[in-house]
């Protein structure tokens, strides 16, 4: 066993499990006050729910051997099942399989809680529980199978994805689309204001994400050698470089740089990093960034243009970001990998996972909506889902002598919906 190397990889699963908690602070503060626990909730659920599958059969189906097309893991390690404490990956020096088996499992955590920024203030806590049991059995697993077991077809077909623009960015982002689609718009969406309650919330979460995300790219390297140093200093100089691209892009446009901006900036460039941070020098790494802030800045706004109701813009930073990131990749990688060719393998595996995660992902939403029903009632989500669904709410405002209706009729000029300036929108307290 390599000491060096399993102790990197522990630590950088440990980053990225506060990751997941980051998430639901980022998400968090930008609804309005009704929603804030619940937006809280949908995250850190994921914690306990995908951590139970994944030892019952989710390692197995992800990075099993493969069972006959490059599509999906065996049964032979349901439960763990197979693998002790001296079991190595990588040979004769390498790091325990439980060492990678945790790593990978706070991939699998995420990924679905990134989807729940979508579906913000309107579906049923106990139906999003049930929605993401049944997506990542159906669609992560498999989708994590294809980029990054030996014998998955992506794999075999060659394309980079270093540590989750497909399986993790896309994947999420095009469920998200497809999930939103199911469930409809919220009430009053595009009619009445709907103000982030709390942006230093989202700062924090940002931060949280930021700090997360070294071990997320650089402890997909799997050992404490050049190439995870290389990720992680693109890691950053991406989510820099897309900050102040969102940042630009919003000024021009909107003629203000917003602390929203600044933080969805920052995650825009960490998504695109993602999967080609460690193919492309530091300089790659500076186009793609500012090319993810610019794009995904432009892309939230398409939820108005285009009718669906993508609450914190998941589809414009997670699917347009790893799109971006996935197939820039093919055009600045280094070490004579870039080219048509690789572009084209670049591409094979965005849509592929698309394609696959979007119709899964509606089937699902279908399943769900039919049988327990999806979306919360017209007067829960009026009242707030906070009170619904978890009997709390996450302020408590006697001690002001007020409550949290008594500010829905606030208005305050300035950004709009969570993830982009828009001025045509105003902005309430709650």
């Amino acid at each position: 066993m390599n000491g060096a190397d399993t102790a990197f990889v522990l630590i950088s699963a440990a980053l990225v499990m506060l990751m997941t908690p980051g998430l639901a602070f980022f998400y968090g503060g930008m609804v309005r006050v009704k929603s804030a626990l619940s937006m809280l909730m949908m995250s850190f659920v994921s914690l306990g729910i995908v951590s139970v599958l994944w030892v019952l059969y989710g390692y197995s189906l992800a990075f099993g051997d493969d069972i006959g097309g490059g599509l999906l893991g065996d049964f032979d390690h349901i439960g763990l099942k197979g693998i002790g404490v001296e079991t190595l990956s990588g040979g004769k020096e390498g790091i325990p399989v439980f060492a990678f088996a945790l790593f990978q499992l706070m991939f699998a955590v995420i990924t679905p809680a990134l989807m729940s920024g979508a579906l913000a203030d309107r579906v049923k806590f106990s139906a999003w529980a049930l929605f993401i049991t049944l997506w990542v059995t159906l669609v992560y697993f498999p989708v994590a199978h294809w980029v990054w077991q030996a014998d998955g077809w992506l794999f075999k077909l060659e394309v980079i994805d270093f540590a989750g623009g497909t399986a993790v960015h896309i994947n999420a982002g095009i469920g998200a689309l497809a999930a939103v689609l199911v469930v409809g718009k919220r009430i009053g969406f595009t009619q009445e204001p709907m103000r982030p309650h709390s942006l230093p919330l989202v700062m924090l979460g940002a931060g949280l994400l930021w700090f997360g995300w070294f071990g997320f790219n650089a402890g997909s390297a799997l050992a404490a050698n050049g190439t995870a140093a290389n990720m992680a200093l693109n890691t950053q100089v991406a989510a820099g470089a897309a900050m102040l691209g969102w940042l630009a892009y919003e000024r021009i446009r909107h003629g203000a740089f917003t602390t929203l901006g600044a933080a969805s900036g920052a995650v825009a460039g960490l998504v695109a990093i993602t999967p080609s941070g460690a193919h492309v020098n530091a300089f790659g790494a500076l186009v793609i960034g500012v090319a993810a802030g610019g794009v995904c800045s432009w892309a939230v706004s398409l939820k108005y243009k285009l009718g669906y109701d993508d609450s914190l813009d998941v589809v414009g930073v997670h699917l347009v970001g790893g799109v971006i990131g996935t197939l820039l990749v093919g055009v600045l990688a280094t070490g004579g990998r870039a080219g048509l060719d690789q572009l084209g393998r670049q591409a094979v595996g965005a849509f592929s996972v698309m394609a696959f995660s979007f119709v899964v992902s509606w089937l699902l939403a279908k399943l769900v909506d039919g049988t327990v029903g999806f979306r919360a009632s017209e007067d829960d989500e009026t009242a707030g889902v906070d009170q619904a669904f978890h009997a709390e709410t996450a302020y408590d405002f006697s001690a002001l002598g007020g409550s949290p209706a008594g500010l829905h009729a606030v208005p305050s000029p300035g950004p709009g919906d969570a993830g982009t300036a828009a001025p045509e929108h105003t902005m309430v307290d709650a």
